[in-house]
């Protein structure tokens, strides 16, 4: 539910462990190759590589797999599009898409598909962007932290929201703040469950029932299954026992 409530969505994909495993690093050498191939090897100079680099190291992506990924992707294939895709799902509920590919015809045609499939329809660009804001997203865990605790260490590494959801916390911040905020949280020695920059709904809307909240997830795991699609944020929010027991009977 990458929005109202990212660290829940997170652990709920983390059912099938090995698999969504290999396709969250799948997801994160893609975006390491397309940074490479963008602006180069170095990330001392190559801004979009630090942060593909700092989101692949949040997910506990091997370090030598990030470094082969980067060394393979120099000097191969062209750039990838980074392109956002816009839609509704069941209900109503507005998703923002991202995605890297090489041939927008098919994604577009892919993602389209995947939208009826799953009860929704893909959108024209801007019908639900004005919805969201692009912000830093830093999901932690809380260990024995207090909500005041994290509050404060939160402000004073540069972030200006956090959002409690159970053993995790979801730190919010200016796009511009991703790594000096994660930097600095990481000083304090908090662990990362996801480190991104991405969308957050400005407000959210309740899902009426569990059959509702059901059909939402359902397309949002066939939206993530495409190999060109990075993430996906919606605008829902749900009961936490709701989503328990959704997982629980995947």
């Amino acid at each position: 539910m990458a929005g109202h409530s990212h660290s829940a969505n997170i652990a709920r994909r983390k059912g099938a462990v090995d698999q969504q495993r290999a396709r969250t690093f799948n997801k994160c050498a893609r975006a390491l190759q397309s940074a490479v191939r963008q602006g180069g090897p170095d990330p001392a100079t190559n801004l979009k590589l630090r942060y593909a680099i700092e989101k692949a190291r949040a997910v506990n992506m091997p370090k030598d797999n990030m470094e082969r990924t980067i060394k393979r992707a120099v000097g191969e294939g062209k750039v990838d599009e980074e392109l956002v895709y816009e839609g509704y799902g069941p209900g109503g509920i507005a998703l923002m898409v991202t995605a890297l590919t090489d041939n927008r015809h098919r994604t577009s045609a892919d993602l389209r598909n995947t939208f009826e499939k799953g009860g929704g329809n893909m959108g024209s660009p801007g019908s639900v962007g004005f919805m969201f804001q692009h912000r830093t997203i830093l999901v932690v865990e809380r260990g024995t932290k207090s909500e005041d605790e994290l509050m404060e260490l939160a402000l004073e590494a540069g972030a200006d929201d956090v959002r409690l959801d159970g053993a995790n916390a979801t730190v919010l911040a200016a796009p511009n703040a991703f790594l000096e905020t994660k930097s600095a949280l990481e000083k304090h020695g908090l662990t990362f469950v996801s480190a991104e920059l991405g969308y957050v709904p400005l407000s959210t809307v309740p899902l009426p029932d569990k059959k509702a909240a059901s059909g939402i997830l359902k397309l949002i795991d066939l939206l993530d299954a495409n190999d060109d699609v990075q993430d996906v944020y919606a605008n829902y929010d749900m009961p936490a026992e709701w989503l328990d027991e959704l997982a629980a009977e995947a």
